[in-house]
């Protein structure tokens, strides 16, 4: 049986050159890999959405597993992302990144073109007898369409080699799945909204994702001890400042992950362009952003 995942996971950013056709840069990539473990973070996901993913081709899309797995060598748990449009294309990118090293792999439901209830159920179920390692469901109805019902999470939690849910949908969705599941000592709830990790661990989920965790992880490593040792009231005092909920809305102010990759440059820490057709973050969200940072102590350039 997988173990289930557990704490904060950075969805870690794939940085590009500014160049004709925006390659990976590798050099850059470990650069990040390292600030985001020595910040305390508890796990990784590579090849999310924020790790754009979607822009690679397959070649490149293993090549970023790859390298990760290799060089992040067992410091920490990866999530690798390995979402496909069916359920054989998604079991060799599964069995791929297993083979790599990875521990979970994070799969959408079908999207595009919509299949049915029980198609989406038989779509999950022949992932996770065909992969070599747990899977983690991904709910994000905003981007995908798809809205998995609450009810069907909790079924498919049933099965020993599905170990998760990355909810990245409201509250309310999140708080069903977490009353649903609660009594599956084998499956773990993450909360994927920035401005919601804190409320969904209050009631009981086992962890969260957030686009900001590459430039600052620190902070949620600050966050989450704080709310594990002394409880939710001290975790809400260092989320809540004003400056860190600012931050939290300017993740997905303009197309992400621009504004985390300029935040990340700010810091002097090689986030990288986004790969086009995606843009780069605009003066003013940046200057926002670095007084952001200037007011919660860090120096900028």
């Amino acid at each position: 049986m997988a173990k289930k995942p557990m704490g904060m996971y950075v969805p870690i950013v794939t940085p590009f050159n500014d160049d004709k056709d925006n390659t990976i840069n590798f050099d850059a990539f470990k650069e990040v890999i390292d600030y985001v473990i020595e910040g305390g973070m508890d796990g990784m996901l590579v090849t999310g959405s924020t790790g754009e993913y979607h822009t690679m081709t397959e070649e490149e899309h293993k090549e970023v597993i790859k390298v990760c797995c290799e060089y992040v060598n067992g410091r920490v748990p990866i999530m690798a992302g390995c979402s496909g449009t069916t359920a054989k294309a998604t079991i060799e990118m599964c069995n791929y990144a297993a083979d790599c090293g990875a521990d979970f792999a994070l799969v959408l439901p079908p999207y595009y073109q919509p299949t049915t209830e029980e198609g989406l159920k038989e779509f999950f179920l022949e992932i996770a007898d065909g992969s070599k390692i747990g899977l983690c469901i991904y709910d994000n109805p905003l981007a995908t369409g798809v809205e998995i019902a609450p009810e069907m999470i909790a079924e498919l939690a049933k099965h020993p080699n599905i170990v998760a849910l990355k909810d990245t949908s409201d509250m309310i969705h999140t708080s069903q799945c977490i009353a649903l599941t609660r009594d599956n000592p084998d499956f773990a709830v993450f909360q994927g909204y920035e401005h919601t990790i804190l409320p969904a661990l209050a009631i009981g989920a086992d962890g969260g994702f957030a686009i900001l965790m590459n430039a600052v992880p620190g902070e949620y490593a600050k966050i989450y001890k704080a709310y594990k040792e002394e409880g939710i009231d001290a975790a809400v005092e260092l989320a809540m400042r004003p400056d860190m909920a600012d931050l939290y809305t300017a993740m997905e102010a303009e197309p992400y992950p621009a504004p985390v990759k300029a935040m990340m440059e700010m810091l002097g820490v090689p986030g990288g362009v986004c790969r086009k057709p995606l843009p780069v973050a605009s003066d003013e969200l940046k200057a926002s952003m670095r007084q952001n940072l200037i007011n919660l102590g860090y120096e900028v350039k």
